[in-house]
């Protein structure tokens, strides 16, 4: 049975950079990274200005039926094909990406430890605390330079939902957490943190 580490943290609080700091630690034959975002519900149906209105960082709009079958299968020593999301259009183009059941999968997602079904079914939970200015300032860069978006648009996201829905479902699930990490700091030490925490049995 394969082990599942699951990182959490609110937008910006450098939780995929841990994951994936994880994974490349480990190795790709000993570790595969699933990314929670990828799961965001297909808004293909409605139009672009509708597709905008969605609040994206509220639980409803993921796939959590999706999500948990396809922990199951990785758990259960299982290949899954995870859905691919395209951010800029809100949509799932349709393509898949094959992610391996390795010995340790480590899942990624802002609101990872907000679903019970989920958090349950992880093996080792952390959490990456991050303060809100530092959270921002990333979330700002990183949506210019990879989505298209504009510096108003993204501040007004944050203000409308990112903040609100990070106060109400993503900080308090760090109280699920077996450790909280912070989101600033020396990655290559928090790396080690979190390696540490695998069991002395398991294959790492």
């Amino acid at each position: 049975m394969g082990l599942l580490l699951g990182i959490c943290g609110g937008s910006g609080s450098g939780k995929s950079t841990l994951a994936e700091g994880v994974v490349s630690r480990l190795g790709p034959t000993q570790a595969s990274l699933l990314a929670f975002d990828t799961y965001y519900r297909d808004h293909g149906h409605l139009t672009p200005k509708q597709r905008a209105e969605v609040n994206y960082d509220h639980p409803d709009s993921l796939d959590i039926d999706l999500f948990t079958t396809h922990l199951d299968k990785l758990r259960a020593g299982h290949d899954i094909d995870a859905p691919v999301y395209d951010f800029a259009t809100h949509t799932r183009p349709g393509t898949t990406v094959r992610v391996k059941a390795t010995n340790t999968v480590v899942v990624e997602g802002i609101l990872l430890l907000a679903f019970d079904d989920i958090a349950e079914r992880l093996s080792i939970r952390v959490f990456r605390d991050c303060p809100e200015h530092l959270r921002f300032t990333r979330r700002v860069e990183r949506d210019i330079a990879q989505r298209g978006r504009t510096e108003e648009s993204v501040t007004r996201q944050f203000q409308a939902t990112v903040k609100p829905m990070h106060d109400l479902f993503v900080q308090p699930s760090a109280g699920k957490a077996d450790v909280v990490i912070a989101g600033d700091g020396d990655l290559s030490d928090h790396i080690d943190t979190v390696v540490d925490l695998l069991p002395p049995s398991h294959p790492a």
